[in-house]
């Protein structure tokens, strides 16, 4: 146990990013084409956390051109390269996979005030 533990403490993040579900979040990816390194933005809001440790993850959907797009990002990648924050949501689930059934406004979550 104590091996395992000492392989993943040099890959975890320092100060892993603070991601609340029901959140909305800007996700900062970085992308590898050949040769060249960009960073590309996923703006959406947070349905699901899993795991812990080294292998936590975050699930963040949003809807583009009428279609539903989730990715999972892991929180301790290198290729995620920062979280931005962009509104706390009011939720009373940890699992929002109900929102895929969702359309428009009935597909938002409301803001957190305070």
């Amino acid at each position: 146990m104590d091996a395992i533990k000492q392989l993943t403490e040099g890959m975890l993040k320092a100060e892993p990013p603070k991601v609340a579900i029901g959140s909305t979040v800007r996700v900062h990816v970085r992308i590898k084409e050949g040769e060249r390194e960009r960073i590309q933005v996923f703006e959406g809001t947070v349905i699901a956390k899993n795991n812990s440790g080294i292998a936590e993850t975050f699930t963040v959907r949003r809807v583009s051109y009428g279609v539903g797009v989730e990715r999972v990002f892991p929180i301790h990648s290198p290729n995620v390269a920062k979280v931005e924050l962009v509104r706390n949501g009011r939720v009373r689930r940890s699992k929002l996979y109900y929102l895929r059934e969702r359309v428009g406004k009935a597909a938002k979550v409301k803001e957190q005030i305070g």
